[in-house]
């Protein structure tokens, strides 16, 4: 099992929207090494859920459910997503 870090905005995707949600695919990836981290990302690694830019804290632990695929918001093979599930929210996130 490995361990990652994904990142999303609290304004566009937040912490409890993900929760209720139950399950979401990490998609729109266009830098070449984060693409490269999907590709690497497995079914039960782990994944430390990011808030960049507003906040910069660790806000919840997610799973991978499903390994890399087409990502559907493209026209490009090259680009891949994968879908995640929460396994915790953090009471106390863990900043920068």
């Amino acid at each position: 099992m490995n361990y990652r870090l994904i990142k999303s905005e609290p304004y566009k995707y937040s912490r409890d929207q993900f929760v209720k949600d139950g399950t979401t695919i990490r998609d729109g990836v266009r830098n070449y090494q984060a693409r490269n981290n999907l590709n690497a990302m497995r079914v039960w690694d782990l994944c430390f859920r990011y808030h960049s830019n507003e906040g910069k804290e660790i806000v919840g632990i997610a799973e991978v459910s499903e390994e890399a695929f087409p990502d559907p918001t493209i026209d490009d093979a090259r680009r891949v997503a994968v879908t995640v599930k929460p396994l915790q929210s953090l009471q106390r996130s863990v900043s920068l």
